[in-house]
């Protein structure tokens, strides 16, 4: 028989246990952005995960009280950038609650369907929207892959323990 190793405390459920949980677990950055009423919107996900190859589905999270949820709640399309280890600054820019994610030094242009495209990313994908749920404090958007392009280079920008790192060999 093996020995178990001593598993510490147990701690009970609350929102300080499940976000120092998630600091020990690394996650790809992305950023999504929209057309809003008032111009673009954008902010900084960790959570957008790839849901269906076939039809080509992805969901990210977002929180009913985000600046950005306005917009992502009405729009039809948004664009999701998948941010490489050179573009910490942009991450925090796009993570920063009252920044002006829009303005200099971050470069973007109109692309399809509207959607603000962020220069010099890795890849970015501009989707539909297909569903919105309700997940406690947050929604959980899922939207179908119209396009994309993938010729961006370098390698993936990561999110762990409070901060975005690179990979390491």
């Amino acid at each position: 028989m093996t020995a178990t190793p001593e598993l510490g405390t147990p701690r009970t459920a609350s929102p300080d246990l499940l976000r120092s949980a998630f600091r020990r677990h690394a996650a790809g950055v992305a950023v999504i952005t929209a057309r809003g009423a008032s111009g673009p919107v954008g902010f900084t996900a960790t959570s957008l995960t790839s849901v269906s190859a076939e039809p080509p589905l992805v969901s990210f999270g977002i929180g009913t009280g985000a600046s950005s949820w306005p917009a992502i709640a009405d729009t039809d399309h948004v664009g999701v950038h998948i941010l490489g280890e050179h573009q910490s600054d942009l991450a925090a820019t796009f993570a920063r609650s009252g920044a002006d994610r829009f303005g200099a030094p971050t470069a973007w242009r109109e692309g399809p369907e509207g959607v603000p495209v962020l220069d010099g990313v890795l890849a970015w994908l501009v989707c539909r929207i297909v569903g919105r749920v309700p997940a406690g404090d947050h929604r959980i958007v899922l939207a179908e892959v119209v396009l994309g392009d993938l010729s961006g280079a370098g390698r993936p920008l990561l999110y762990h323990q409070g901060r975005f790192n690179g990979l390491r060999d």
